[in-house]
């Protein structure tokens, strides 16, 4: 496995693959891998002829008072899993070497960034938007591989390589769970054993209302107010939101009758969680 930190070193070793007439897999991260992440490199590996994993702690990404310094970094814990899931390149750049001198150029997302998570966080989705296409243009996947528990990230992605006509497949896989259901995040390390066990909420929750669409429910206002009230239960959680929106478009639905994605954002002390499920009509 190779190990590179600028832009040049990463084109260079792309286009010797190409020129072999191999195929690319991207894995984009953001570092602190985790089984969730090792899902991902899993079906690179099993769909491409080699398989790139991007590591960089985006900084456009943040807010002004969000985890940015203190999120977690341990890049030989990254490149342990790495070579254990059979990966072929790490590309590890620095801010410096993505965000150069006078860096000007943003990519955004109308739209589909309003709701959800875009609402208590208004520049996130500009900031991925942006170091995702820049990843884009310089590993030059085929094929990138992100996690479905950014359901919203996910589908953001999707429209802009169809509307900008990326030239590679984007594909979204499942979300991966702790044995007692709490999804796979980085995030996850910063909670106390006390706020790990009131986390549980979050999937309780997701399940409870996947029980309940699954059984018939289709008014939006009384599976929400379910739900709602379920995380309320616990006095260590507070909601930023929980709602249904069109699978595609993310725009709020009153009713359950296409594709939706029903998501949510918690907050369990000082840490934000997300979880969600997707209903297929």
């Amino acid at each position: 496995m190779k190990i590179v930190t600028t832009i040049q070193e990463a084109k260079e070793q792309i286009k010797e693959w190409k020129d072999q007439g191999l195929s690319v897999g991207l894995v984009p991260s953001m570092g602190y891998l985790h089984e969730g992440h090792a899902s991902l490199m899993k079906a690179a590996v099993s769909q491409m002829d080699k398989v790139a994993v991007s590591v960089f702690v985006n900084p456009t990404q943040f807010g002004p008072n969000e985890d940015y310094d203190s999120y977690p970094r341990d890049l030989d814990h990254d490149i342990a899993i790495c070579e254990e899931q059979g990966v072929d390149l790490i590309f590890h750049p620095s801010v410096e070497e993505m965000y150069g001198k006078n860096y000007n150029t943003y990519v955004t997302m109308e739209t589909l960034g309003d709701e959800l998570c875009g609402k208590s966080r208004p520049i996130h989705f500009r900031g991925v938007c942006t170091v995702v296409t820049k990843l884009f243009n310089i590993l030059t996947p085929d094929k990138a591989f992100f996690g479905q528990k950014d359901a919203q990230q996910l589908a953001i992605i999707k429209r802009m390589v169809k509307d900008l006509n990326m030239n590679l497949e984007v594909v979204g896989c499942p979300i991966i769970r702790e044995e007692d259901g709490l999804a796979k995040s980085s995030r996850n390390t910063y909670l106390s054993p006390e706020e790990r066990q009131a986390a549980l909420i979050l999937s309780k929750t997701i399940f409870m209302g996947q029980k309940m669409v699954e059984e018939g429910e289709r008014d939006v206002k009384t599976l929400l107010d379910a739900m709602k009230s379920n995380i309320e239960t616990e006095p260590l959680a507070r909601i930023d939101y929980v709602e249904v929106v069109d699978g595609e478009t993310m725009q709020k639905v009153d009713r359950i009758e296409e594709s939706v994605l029903v998501a949510m954002a918690v907050y369990i002390g000082n840490t934000r969680l997300i979880d969600n499920f997707m209903y297929e009509c």
